[in-house]
């Protein structure tokens, strides 16, 4: 076998964490493998951690440690960084940093591209240099790869993803187990699954990170994470899974990304899915994303969406392609966002109260004649039309005797201004007994 006689490309790692560490683990114990692919050797050969005894106990003697990122990048002989700091300080400027001194760059940092990629994207292409994120979006499922050349024939018509495993995982044990949100957090901490500080995970932000790159990937448009519509799954109550499963339905956190007549659509909210498309039965901490393509209708990508080594797969690829690519003209390589960077469109991030989808809605009502009516006639007047209707017994709800119940209806396709003007007529009924939940609800057909 003849592979190049060129030294190995060397790399610099920031930040040895549970991902760094996988990195190295993954990269050393395949290096046979990967050279075979890559056609020329990847080596780590300096970390920067600032836990310098733990790092050279995690990389061994032959790797030069330092408590000093820039110590890397200053270094001539580095020709990749890998950045897995995470976060939007530190990390932006060594990026940055890194590029302005012409490395290459690969990052898993999903929060830090959703927000300043176009400046990253920009230096990078003026200094030449690849910035590959892979490992940014759904942990090792390869789905910027696809996105930006293996479906690179279609018109990208919409993406729907489960791309945070905390939330799903979450929501999987609160409909397995009819648990609360609360009870089912405090186990996933314990189990690991969700961080002491939770917040980015169950208010969507991080999976709203992931979607904005998508988005930007899909459709050709610069990233725009403070365009995106967030909403988490800390108000959902055990109660509407319950019933979302007796219409057929799951509930799941998606990051949901369309082209329409007007714009693109760039939201992250809990969605009923029908309980018979393959998405609505990923469980647990999985991630899987649909993509819809013209010409190749839909596509479906599952795996692990976080851990060390799922990761660490991601971030290798990334560092394989980049070794196949190095000594190419930066012309001939794939663009950061999938679209040449003169040829982005300036097509408009849409508000959300003009976003078109249906809705599963609980009210909460006094159990006596003419509310249904009353409810339905308001949807009416809004041009809203209804799917189904489902109403409890008072009995089931609140015990024997009760004078109130659960009314769920699930409308067809309507504006969500339509939605929001009819929710606040239908709240003010006297009848109404607290606040209406709402959901949306994605056919994803």
């Amino acid at each position: 076998m003849k592979l190049s006689n060129l030294p190995p490309l060397q790399v610099g790692l920031l930040g040895i964490g549970v991902v760094g560490s996988g990195v190295f683990n993954v990269l050393t114990r395949n290096q046979e493998e990967i050279l075979r692919r890559a056609g020329r050797g990847i080596e780590i050969t300096m970390v920067a951690d600032l836990d310098t005894a733990r790092a050279q106990a995690a990389v061994g003697p032959s790797v030069k440690v330092v408590n000093d990122a820039r110590a890397i990048i200053a270094n001539p002989d580095i020709d990749i960084v890998i950045e897995l700091i995470g976060g939007y300080g530190i990390a932006r400027q060594l990026v940055m940093e890194a590029i302005e001194a012409g490395k290459h760059v690969v990052t898993a940092n999903k929060a830090l591209l959703a927000v300043h990629g176009t400046e990253i994207f920009a230096a990078a292409h003026r200094k030449g240099v690849m910035v590959a994120f892979e490992a940014a979006v759904a942990g090792g499922i390869p789905i910027i790869k696809a996105l930006r050349e293996g479906l690179t024939a279609n018109r990208i018509e919409w993406i729907a993803g489960i791309i945070n495993g905390t939330t799903n995982f979450i929501l999987s044990e609160m409909r397995d187990k009819g648990l609360g949100f609360d009870v089912v957090l405090k186990e996933a901490q314990r189990l690991g699954y969700a961080e002491a500080d939770p917040t980015f995970d169950i208010e969507g932000v991080d999976a709203a990170h992931k979607a904005t790159i998508m988005s930007a990937i899909a459709f050709g448009i610069p990233v725009q994470f403070d365009k995106a519509h967030v909403e988490g799954i800390t108000k959902l109550d055990a109660l509407d899974i319950k019933y979302a499963e007796q219409l057929g339905y799951r509930i799941k956190l998606l990051g949901i990304t369309k082209r329409v007549a007007s714009g693109v659509e760039l939201r992250v909210h809990p969605s009923l899915i029908p309980a018979k498309r393959l998405i609505a039965n990923v469980e647990g901490a999985m991630n899987a994303v649909m993509v819809q393509g013209d010409a190749v209708g839909t596509t479906l990508y599952y795996g692990k969406g976080a851990g060390s080594e799922p990761t660490a797969s991601a971030v290798i690829a990334d560092l394989v392609d980049i070794t196949r690519l190095h000594t190419a003209d930066a012309a001939q390589r794939v663009p950061h966002l999938a679209f040449q960077p003169d040829a982005m469109s300036d097509a408009r991030v849409l508000p959300m109260s003009e976003v078109v989808t249906s809705y599963y809605l609980r009210l909460k009502v006094a159990d006596e004649a003419g509310v249904l009516a009353r409810v339905t006639g308001l949807l009416a007047d809004a041009g809203i039309s209804i799917d189904a209707v489902l109403q409890r017994e008072a009995d089931e709800v609140g015990g024997e005797g009760s004078t109130q119940t659960d009314l769920i209806i699930l409308t067809h396709d309507c504006v969500e201004d339509s939605m929001n003007k009819a929710m606040a007529k239908m709240q003010a009924l006297p009848s109404v007994l607290a606040p209406i939940t709402r959901i949306r609800k994605e056919e994803l057909a």
